[in-house]
């Protein structure tokens, strides 16, 4: 091959590269789910202990109340164990109270109060959060990270 022949060779394969590396990252990134997570705990917050708070799929989500607080949150997948937990912040409403009408309060408007959400990456590479009012985490801000809206 000739020098010009290269460099096409080699401009056409960092091309083909680039588009697979954004395609993969964007099936990769998958979808995020907003989970009230006030809704799901409200009535346990009263009893100490961990409790079960939702189940989707193969993957069970507990949290630790401890003094009418959540201390810890934790996702155990049946099979492969407990799964890695992140914690963000926002002062946007990223999911309705329970009961809530879907057209009285319009998901991610700033209410001026503090969220705090803990999410784990199911087996389709979505994310699923559990949002609460800062005020129902013992200890709100460590560890969190703000949240960013997907586009």
């Amino acid at each position: 091959m000739t020098g010009n022949a290269l460099r096409r060779l080699a401009i056409v394969l960092m091309t083909l590269a680039t588009v697979v590396f954004f395609v993969g990252s964007a099936i990769a990134a998958g979808r995020h789910h907003h989970n009230s997570g006030h809704a799901l705990v409200a009535d346990k917050l009263a009893t100490n202990g961990v409790h079960q708070i939702d189940r989707k799929g193969r993957h069970a989500v507990t949290a630790e109340i401890r003094n009418h607080k959540i201390a810890s949150f934790h996702v155990k997948h049946d099979a492969k164990g407990d799964l890695a937990v992140k914690k963000y912040k926002s002062r946007k409403k990223m999911a309705l109270l329970e009961g809530a009408d879907p057209r009285s309060v319009p998901v991610q408007t700033d209410l001026g109060t503090v969220y705090i959400a803990y999410a784990y990456i199911d087996e389709d590479g979505n994310e699923e959060f559990y949002w609460f009012p800062y005020e129902e985490i013992l200890d709100g801000d460590t560890g969190a990270v703000e949240y960013v809206p997907v586009t």
